[in-house]
């Protein structure tokens, strides 16, 4: 494999690197998504070239959701200004290489089982609880891609019947109940300033997701990262174990254990490689 140029582009900041096949990286920049309101594609291309080397034919990138299948076209909710926007071919056209795009949380899902905690599983659900609510699902060896290429969204499992509204037009949404930016909403105060109810809640909510997971798609671990589930810590983490196996009452996944992800800051921009990689092959 070559070295491969990983855009991890979120709501609210893209990361840039050159990632080399063993997972170091090389070097790295970031732009500000706020500041870039109208000119976001142009920054990215400027940021991609800022870090990319004179030799590297390949780009990898994890976006926010939905998008269509290979990331042709993206739409991501928290991003107002890309909506059915061309990325893969936009960064194509601008940077004169090849472009591999997927789901942010579904390159983590790759990363996790490459790098990080699920090295040796060959089925997971890799999570990410932080301003939004995500997922990458891994079944005998591969992520599961669906119909569109979205499979893994699970912070719009519902969790709560009528809900708050989510970004996505339902009610009751993992995502709008248990993400940073649903707790702000509710209480009023920014997600690392939670009480102990409020962090519960989430872990309970969370939990229930997964363990409704476990039972219809058969897998036993789940590895979650992200501000909001790491920054809470292992009350957190118990309540979303015990929320879990409270659901997941089948004998093939009542053991299902939520732990956290071993990939640290680096995993979006590893997954992102990956994608690249994946693509190539």
């Amino acid at each position: 494999m070559s070295p491969c140029l990983a855009l991890d582009v979120g709501a609210t900041k893209v990361d840039a690197a050159l990632v080399l096949p063993g997972g170091s990286i090389e070097r790295r920049a970031r732009l500000d998504v706020a500041q870039h309101e109208g000119d976001l594609i142009d920054a990215l291309v400027a940021l991609a070239r800022t870090v990319r080397g004179d030799d590297t034919a390949l780009v990898g990138v994890g976006c926010a959701g939905p998008m269509t299948r290979g990331g042709e076209s993206v739409s991501p909710l928290n991003i107002a200004a890309w909506r059915n926007f061309p990325l893969r071919q936009s960064l194509r056209d601008a940077l004169g290489c090849e472009v591999f795009v997927d789901g942010d949380a579904r390159a983590l899902a790759l990363a996790e089982g490459a790098f990080g905690a699920a090295r040796g599983l060959s089925s997971y659900l890799s999570m990410v609880v932080s301003t939004g609510v995500g997922g990458g699902i891994v079944l005998n060896g591969r992520l599961l891609d669906g119909e569109t290429g979205n499979a893994g969204h699970v912070g719009h499992l519902n969790v709560v019947a009528n809900g708050a509204l989510c970004a996505c037009g339902a009610h009751g949404c993992l995502e709008a109940e248990a993400s940073g930016r649903a707790i702000e909403e509710r209480t009023g105060r920014p997600a690392q300033e939670a009480d102990q109810s409020t962090r519960l809640r989430a872990g309970e909510l969370v939990g229930r997701a997964v363990g409704t997971l476990a039972s219809v798609l058969d897998f036993r671990h789940c590895f979650v990262a992200g501000s909001v589930a790491l920054g809470f810590g292992d009350e957190f983490f118990a309540e979303a174990n015990k929320s879990a196996r409270a659901v997941a009452m089948m004998s093939y996944s009542h053991d299902v254990e939520i732990r956290r992800s071993q990939l640290g800051a680096d995993g979006p921009l590893l997954g992102a490689a990956l994608v690249g990689w994946r693509g190539a092959t």
